[in-house]
């Protein structure tokens, strides 16, 4: 499993923001980083909102030991209740983290298209 030198001047790093609605309630990866990938990806927000409305919805947000979401699950949050038309913030810059190769984050909703994530990293290469 490679693990880029940060320092090293040919190091790339590219910055991505991205969004999730599961339209269930079953575990979704979020964000998945390959075997062989020769990355790293440096996690600095994500954010659960309740697009929900009207009840509070139920958030687990886990790291998981394969890239396809499968393997061991290591829960960052655990059966998080979020109230109607609120955020809960996950992770930021100070609780950032980083996601190895064959590593995914993965999410589960209590209802299906009641939270809306959002993922902001850095990939590193």
């Amino acid at each position: 499993m490679a693990n880029p030198n940060l320092a090293g001047t040919s190091t790339t790093i590219f910055g991505v923001t991205a969004t999730l609605t599961p339209g269930s309630t079953a575990a979704t990866v979020l964000l998945s980083n390959a075997a062989s990938s020769s990355t790293v990806m440096r996690v600095n927000q994500i954010v659960a909102a309740n697009v929900n409305g009207t009840s509070a919805v139920d958030v687990t947000v886990t790291i998981n030991s394969a890239a396809a979401g499968g393997g061991t699950a290591f829960p960052i949050a655990s059966t998080i209740s979020v109230p109607p038309d609120a955020s809960l913030i996950v992770v930021d810059k100070t609780t950032g983290l980083y996601l190895m190769e064959d590593k995914s984050i993965v999410v589960t909703s209590g209802t299906s298209s009641g939270i809306t994530y959002s993922i902001s990293y850095e990939l590193i290469a």
